[in-house]
């Protein structure tokens, strides 16, 4: 059971394609976090819930029952990636967290310069029926990923997860976890019912703005808290409808109560959720703002004007049928600008940079902007040194910056 082993062939495309030449960065990847739940629970704040959960979390580090929004667990039944049963089986290296040993060799594999790691298991915490649980082990949470693997890893880095059913406490997670080390902004999982345009979150928006920070919607999909999902029997018709359907809310809240005008600064984009919905929204939104234009007052511009100047994931890019399709959702989303790669590695449904690479539509010069240069606008990040910190690592050194 070694990463390295099952990503054999995802190596070998990086060689062919010389993806060691130019800056690569994955804008979506997981860990498991539940597979440290015992120290992540000694972080919590309050003490009850820090009782309840602790009682329930054995020398296994068990997801403590009590701390879950009772999801059935299918992600990891099926797929081209179904090993993540056996990831503690991997061995990794002395005095190094396993956690960080194995992203590393996901990322040496396909020839990733540097990743964003999110949790797993907390992107169906939007629907947790308590909503302290999700305030506790988010800031929990937070605190072991910071002290535990960003502070340890340049390589790695993260947006924090925000505990969004409670706007303050979503505030107070920015304004104590912002400059820390590996902290390039903050998340929202999408899977819930709290509306983005609640003055409640004016103040963090605000916040969030101010401080230059990027605010991501990460796709989760959810089965048994949502009437409209459970009436489909099959994941896969869960999977396929959820993500891009929570997405689609929320991003509809978003434009039509116009907070793009409301937080002109403010970098925001939206993580896994595909792409062919957005073609499809763009146009549904503008129909409907010619014809009710008084309803969306703040609004100076079209909808789809908006959408694109958002950032969006590429994973998982739906390239199956219709090449012609994703050519013109490239276009319709400003792609060479916008469009941001994402592996979603360890998933069932991971993309692989040669997904990006080998599309015939997309320049040389796009291809490395989609890539690498993207994420790094998004992030606020400079490319040039991120480049240059990348190769003095590796012992290399150019008198050009080729991936920036």
């Amino acid at each position: 059971h070694d990463t390295r082993e099952a990503l054999a062939h995802a190596r070998k495309q990086a060689d062919e394609r010389r993806f060691d030449d130019f800056l690569i960065f994955d804008i979506d990847c997981h860990h498991y976090e539940f597979d440290h739940w015992a120290p992540i629970v000694q972080l919590m704040d309050e003490p009850v819930m820090r009782h309840l959960a602790g009682a329930e979390t054995n020398s296994r580090t068990v997801f403590p029952a009590s701390m879950r929004n009772n999801q059935v667990g299918y992600h990891d039944l099926a797929g081209r990636i179904t090993r993540s049963r056996f990831r503690k089986l991997e061995k990794g290296e002395r005095g190094v967290l396993q956690d960080i040993t194995v992203t590393l060799r996901y990322m040496d594999a396909m020839g990733v310069d540097y990743t964003i790691l999110f949790p797993t298991p907390m992107l169906q915490f939007g629907m947790h029926p308590q909503k302290a649980a999700e305030v506790a082990l988010g800031r929990a949470y937070n605190r072991w990923l910071v002290e535990n693997v960003l502070e340890a890893e340049p390589r790695i880095k993260s947006l924090l997860y925000l505990p969004f059913n409670d706007p303050e406490a979503a505030l107070a997670t920015v304004k104590e976890f912002a400059g820390k080390p590996g902290v390039a902004g903050f998340m929202v999982t999408t899977a819930r019912f709290k509306p983005v345009h609640d003055n409640a979150y004016m103040r963090l928006y605000a916040e969030l703005e101010e401080r230059n920070l990027p605010l991501a919607f990460h796709g989760a999909y959810n089965w048994d808290a949502d009437r409209n999902m459970f009436d489909m029997d099959k994941f896969i018709s869960v999977h396929a409808l959820s993500f891009p359907f929570y997405m689609m809310i929320h991003l509809t809240n978003w434009l039509m109560h116009g907070l793009p005008e409301r937080f002109p600064k403010l970098r925001v984009c939206w993580i896994e959720g595909g792409l062919a919905w957005i073609p499809f929204l763009m146009q549904r939104l503008d129909n409907e703002y010619m014809m009710r234009t008084s309803e969306a007052p703040l609004l100076k511009k079209l909808p789809s004007d908006y959408m694109r100047e958002f950032f969006y994931s590429s994973q998982p890019m739906e390239t199956q049928n219709n090449r012609k399709a994703l050519e013109s959702t490239f276009d319709m989303i400003n792609a060479d600008t916008q469009l941001m790669y994402a592996s979603d590695y360890p998933h069932w449904d991971m993309d692989l940079p040669s997904t990006i690479y080998d599309l015939p539509f997309v320049s040389e010069e796009n291809k490395r902007s989609i890539l690498g240069r993207n994420a790094c606008r998004f992030l606020g990040l400079d490319p040039d040194e991120l480049w240059k910190t990348r190769l003095a690592a590796r012992g290399e050194q150019t008198p050009a910056i080729k991936g920036a």
